[in-house]
């Protein structure tokens, strides 16, 4: 059978995706989109719900609906923007901190497992994905755009959970 890397590193993100909803619904009652949007405003500190919808690559009215339920769970607040207009700024509640720090610590544990049981060793899997993250990231192939900015995917696996 070929090798195809590309499709294999492809299915295993999908699958990850996949199993960290399934943990932190099972533990926690929260979706991996709602901990993601959660860990985004975190690692941006006071961002608008404009910032946060581009980190996840959705439209802004998905995220204006993934921030209202979670300012509605108590781990999220939404005050109005200083600069004016229609923005909304974004922060953590205590409760929002510790849901964040909570799953990360629990995923990042399972993941280390994982890594753990494939033989492959932690330090050189993390050493070898940032390197494809930093090719990616100054990427000069025709037809794949350089990133112009940092988004969660490129968070190293040791800081991403």
């Amino acid at each position: 059978m070929p090798q195809d890397l590309s499709f294999d590193l492809h299915a295993l993100t999908a699958r990850l995706d996949r199993s960290a909803d399934r943990i932190l619904q099972a533990e926690y009652g929260l979706s991996y989109r709602r901990f993601l949007t959660l860990l985004i405003v975190s690692r941006l500190g006071a961002p608008t719900q404009r910032a946060v919808s581009e980190e996840l690559g959705v439209s802004e009215p998905s995220a204006s609906r993934m921030t209202g339920v979670l300012a509605g769970m108590g781990l999220l607040d939404a005050q109005p923007d200083p600069a004016g207009g229609n923005r909304r700024r974004l922060s953590l509640t205590a409760d929002g901190r510790q849901m964040v720090e909570q799953c990360r610590a629990l995923l990042e544990r399972r993941f280390h497992d994982l890594v753990k049981r494939s033989g492959v060793s932690y330090a050189d899997y993390a050493h070898n994905t940032r390197l494809l993250l930093d090719a990616l990231n100054t990427s000069a192939v025709p037809g794949v755009a350089a990133a112009t900015t940092t988004t969660l995917r490129d968070v190293p696996s040791t800081d991403r959970a």
